[in-house]
């Protein structure tokens, strides 16, 4: 047999299979319907038969030449060469039965092979009390003392309203007419079992179709890896059900894709802490080692010599201990950050600051502008921390004498805030723009190690900006100095009006 049909043979066969179970169902609901249908047909069929029969015997009964009846104890057997009358008469497919008004039956053709039956006591009162009510005497069902299932109907006895209370009886076997029904049904069965059999031909193919976006679905999944998560299953397959589940699916992989790229930037953001903590700690480190050689080699018993090495050791102590505190702070707002907004008058806020400032900027001279009651919601201290970043950035690259800073607070037209940090310094080249919030970035390395700069400055600036939903920029021009601008957009801030 062919691999590929023996294939799809197991896949209908085995129990588990969507196709068996579909198959099983499929063929339970045909055959529960079948059979509704069967039942209703057997007993719809029997009452039409019945009654058709009923009326026939009762058209049979009505035309008997009652008077001849009367006045005879028993009808003879016909003999040969009578009228057409005493053959109508006389038929081995019927019974005749006269029932006084006591109810007592005389058999009228009691030589005859079909026995009448006899009707019980009470079936007769009703057949009395129907008849005083002149309603309708309906036919009966009755087994003679043979057994013989007979369908019998009534006549009363007499002219108009004028009735004797005698009824006269016919009943006939309704052998045939189990034969009939059962030929019917026999007929049914048959049909039930063709229709099955059609039916399982034609579900095969139906059933391959209608599964088939499913099947492409399968198969499409079964390509899908943490490589190429970016692919997505076909929605489009013209069935409401499917679509969903593609829909779902897709979905499902695009956070998964989410999710991997997360930890991917998570795990590319530990080796860049890794490597900038080593790379920075190195050089501290190394100059406390070449101190401490020092000491050990007898330095320790020079005070001039022991005091500048433990000054320097305490020194490169601190730069490590900030490195730390600002390597912990980048980390955190890479992951995560955690702003406690809380409405703030920013105006009020650098102007608390101010000593602070001035005492960063020492001999240079600093311009303050700041536009009164603009209100925001935000982090106030990492909004101190951003102003004192740049502003100690400004204080780095600018002449201890004739430097000049310019810090500015307004609302733009924008509906943003806006804090401008400005100076007279050298300036930036393009190609250092570009790269001015990279982590560990530093212009002037000379400069910044003098300071104790690590160069991470403008980028926790950066990371803090953007966790309240604004953006930090810098124009500059060389020998014309720089202006650092951040802007935090209304979301985060409220103009408050005039009271």
């Amino acid at each position: 047999m062919n691999p590929l049909k023996l294939g799809r043979l197991r896949q209908i066969t085995n129990p588990e299979s969507l196709r068996y179970k579909l198959l099983v169902r499929m063929l339970l609901i045909l055959s529960f319907i079948l059979l509704i249908i069967g039942i209703l047909q057997y007993f719809v069929m029997k009452d039409f038969l019945y009654r058709n029969e009923s009326e026939s015997l009762m058209s049979r009964l009505m035309s008997m030449p009652v008077g001849m009846i009367l006045n005879e104890d028993s009808l003879p057997s016909p003999p040969q060469g009578e009228g057409d009358q005493s053959r109508f008469l006389f038929m081995e497919d019927f019974s005749l039965a006269l029932i006084d008004t006591s109810g007592n039956y005389k058999d009228l053709l009691n030589e005859q092979d079909l026995q009448s039956p006899e009707i019980s006591k009470a079936e007769y009162q009703n057949l009395k009390f129907a008849l005083i009510n002149h309603q309708p005497l309906e036919p009966m069902v009755v087994k003679n003392k043979k057994g013989q299932e007979q369908l019998l109907v009534f006549r009363p006895l007499g002219r108009g309203n004028e009735r004797s209370g005698q009824l006269l009886q016919m009943g006939t076997t309704t052998s045939h007419l189990h034969k009939v029904l059962w030929q019917q049904l026999l007929t049914f069965i048959v049909l039930s079992i063709m229709a099955l059999a059609a039916g399982l031909a034609i579900y095969f193919s139906v059933i391959r179709k209608t599964l088939l976006p499913l099947s492409t679905m399968v198969n499409a999944v079964k390509n899908i890896n943490a490589a190429n998560l970016a692919e997505k299953i076909p929605h489009h397959q013209g069935q409401e059900e499917i679509d969903r589940l593609a829909d779902s699916f897709n979905e499902m992989l695009t956070r998964l894709d989410i999710s991997f790229e997360h930890e991917k930037e998570a795990k590319e953001q530990m080796r860049r802490f890794i490597a900038d903590a080593s790379h920075e700690l190195r050089t501290p480190l190394t100059s406390i080692h070449g101190y401490l050689e020092v000491l050990l080699r007898g330095a320790a018993e020079r005070p001039e010599q022991l005091y500048l090495a433990l000054r320097s050791i305490h020194g490169e102590s601190k730069r490590i201990i900030k490195l730390v505190e600002e390597l912990l702070l980048l980390a955190k707002l890479d992951r995560a950050p955690e702003l406690s907004l809380t409405e703030t008058d920013l105006a009020q806020l650098i102007q608390e600051m101010e000593p602070q400032l001035y005492f960063l900027a020492g001999n240079r001279t600093v311009e303050l502008q700041l536009e009164e009651n603009l209100t925001g919601s935000v982090d106030q201290d990492k909004i101190k921390q951003v102003i004192l970043n740049l502003f100690h950035n400004a204080v780095q690259h600018t002449d201890s004498e004739s430097g000049v800073i310019h810090l500015s607070l307004h609302g733009d037209h924008n509906r943003h805030l806006v804090i401008s940090i400005a100076d007279n310094g050298p300036g930036i080249s393009k190609e250092n723009l570009f790269h001015i919030f990279d982590r560990f970035y530093r212009i002037d390395h000379s400069r910044t190690r003098q300071n104790g700069g690590a160069g991470l400055g403008l980028s926790i600036t950066k990371s803090i900006v953007e966790a309240h939903g604004g953006q930090v920029d810098v124009e500059s021009q060389v020998d014309e100095g720089s202006v650092f601008t951040v802007s935090i957009p209304l979301k985060q801030v409220e103009r408050l009006t005039q009271q």
